[in-house]
């Protein structure tokens, strides 16, 4: 029996595990359905090309064929250890645009402004600056500078001023826009996941169980009620388990953007006719489980250069030797690197009043992380749109909750999209021919300057991009009013009782830039919640 039950021990499943248990008062279960983070790779920053795809890391999902990649299916990555995708993603900390959150509460979310949200990612956050009025300095996430500095990471920075784009020492601050160096979730050139910043410091709490390989069947619900959630059924290591509710208790799914629906579809949580088909029983028709699937979309383009780069490095075994001793021994080098050194914010038209695509940049390039480097010097210059107007759905096809949902992006579904897809490879290529950063450029290798009429670009987009692992919305958070929330603003599944979702599944738009940092904060909010209305 316990107070509080959190599905996910992912960004924000850590989080609202540390703050529910923090006082003693109430017994919490951690459920993850993955194994503890032993794995040695996880603790390396860059260490994700170990963990991507790693079946016991990695869930390792994949969308079904797309037709706006030309009937392409892509890798869907998503965490499966403890921390979830915190401890296997690219270390970078976005919160995105203060506008984001505005909009969620003009959606009628009441408490998600960006006012209401500051409080806390700045409490999530130790930052390396000390903390103002933007940033915390004593939280239990580390957020760290770059530490390694190219020349060709200067030159693309001031390639983006030569195109009006200004030089940013802080994209979390008073705006957004800029040009400049990712900040890291590291501490002492070592990752700094969800579970290391939250359950470490918790993890020796008698009132805190924390129990891995423990897979999620079905959410229980009251005989007398059958609105009314009292635990959840699941299987570790082969063993059907029940977890149940003390009374008041609460279930709290944070199990992600695709967990958090599938496990609400098979408890009879969802689109009725979807559940129908597969003789689920219909315990609550709730249409947008599922529904409203978001995720930025990444169109990389990759340039030979005359610099050396970690291709050089990486392919070289006397370099590539050294440069494991320089992390082992000092913390410092390519292997403490996140996923992309350079960020870049801009807009793609003038007339827009927040920026519209974002810029990863690597002194690298391979075909996508995990896989051997190109055999010549590479970059790799990664663009994406901030709120494509697409929409997919993740919809079960059994109630057996080992068989993976089938993922349905739509991406480039929408006019809009395919349009600023097509403005931000033209805006790489501004980039590339700069006064700043030609003189580095030998060869467009991806798409290959071939490419150049916008249908052209658009196919290429089509055939090259990739997900940059930010799937979000498909519980939304909105009012009763609207017949596609799943939640509402208190993270409260609408119709029923003892449940909440509470991770990046409820965000009602996904934010703009990457989504660990808000993760985080919505497990900060939800767990003020939660202890808020146990003690009313």
């Amino acid at each position: 029996m316990y107070d509080f039950i959190i599905a996910g021990a992912g960004s924000a499943g850590c989080a609202i595990a540390n703050r529910l248990s923090a006082d003693g008062r109430h017994k919490v279960l951690l459920l993850e359905a993955g194994g503890r983070d032993n794995n040695p790779w996880i603790h390396v920053p860059v260490g994700y090309f170990k963990t991507l795809h790693n079946p016991n890391t990695d869930w390792s999902y994949v969308t079904e064929p797309d037709p706006g990649l030309n009937g392409r299916s892509i890798d869907w990555p998503r965490g499966k250890t403890l921390g979830g995708s915190s401890s296997i993603n690219g270390l970078l900390y976005i919160r995105g645009q203060h506008e984001d959150y505005n909009h969620w509460r003009q959606l009628g979310n009441v408490g998600w402004s960006f006012d209401d949200v500051l409080p806390y990612f700045k409490r999530s956050e130790s930052q390396e600056r000390g903390g103002d009025e933007y940033h915390g300095g004593d939280g239990p996430l580390s957020v760290t500078n770059i530490r390694a500095k190219r020349d060709v990471c200067e030159a693309l920075i001031d390639a983006a001023g030569e195109l009006g784009i200004p030089r940013s020492e802080d994209f979390n601050g008073a705006q957004q826009e800029g040009a400049g160096y990712f900040q890291l979730t590291a501490r002492n050139g070592l990752r700094c996941s969800s579970a290391k910043a939250y359950l470490t410091p918790a993890k020796g709490r008698s009132n805190l169980q924390i129990s891995t390989k423990s897979h999620v069947e079905q959410l229980l619900f009251d005989e007398a009620d059958a609105r009314k959630v009292t635990g959840i059924a699941y299987r570790q290591n082969g063993k059907a388990v029940n977890a149940k509710l003390n009374p008041g208790g609460e279930v709290i799914l944070s199990a992600g953007a695709i967990g958090s629906p599938q496990i609400l579809q098979v408890s009879g949580i969802g689109p009725g006719q979807l559940l129908q088909g597969l003789d689920i029983p219909v315990r609550h028709d709730v249409p947008g489980v599922g529904q409203n699937l978001q995720d930025h979309l990444q169109i990389r383009s990759v340039y030979e250069v005359n610099v050396p780069t970690l291709n050089d490095e990486i392919n070289n075994l006397v370099r590539r030797t050294l440069i494991g001793m320089q992390f082992v021994f000092a913390r410092q080098g390519p292997m403490a690197m996140g996923a992309s050194q350079v960020c870049i914010f801009c807009k793609t038209r003038p007339e827009l009043e927040t920026p519209d695509i974002q810029f990863h940049f690597q002194p690298l390039s391979a075909e996508k992380p995990g896989l051997e480097m190109h055999p010549f010097s590479g970059i790799t210059m990664s663009v994406c749109q901030l709120r494509p107007e697409s929409r997919g759905h993740i919809s079960i096809t059994s109630p057996d909750p080992t068989v993976y949902p089938e993922i349905h992006p739509h991406y480039l579904s929408a006019q809009l999209d395919q349009d600023t897809a097509v403005a931000g490879l033209r805006v790489t290529r501004d980039l590339v021919n700069t006064t700043a950063l030609s003189p580095y450029i030998v060869e467009e290798k991806l798409p290959g300057a071939h490419v150049q009429s916008d249908e052209d670009l658009l196919d290429a987009a089509r055939n090259i991009a990739q997900t940059i692992y930010h799937p979000t919305s498909t519980c939304k958070m909105g009012p009763a009013t609207d017949r596609m929330a799943v939640v509402d603003d208190r993270l409260r599944v609408h119709g029923l009782s003892g449940l909440r979702v509470a991770d990046a599944s409820i965000m009602p738009t996904i934010v703009s830039g990457n989504t660990n940092a808000p993760a985080i904060m919505i497990g900060e909010k939800a767990s003020d919640m939660v202890l808020e209305d146990a003690s009313a």
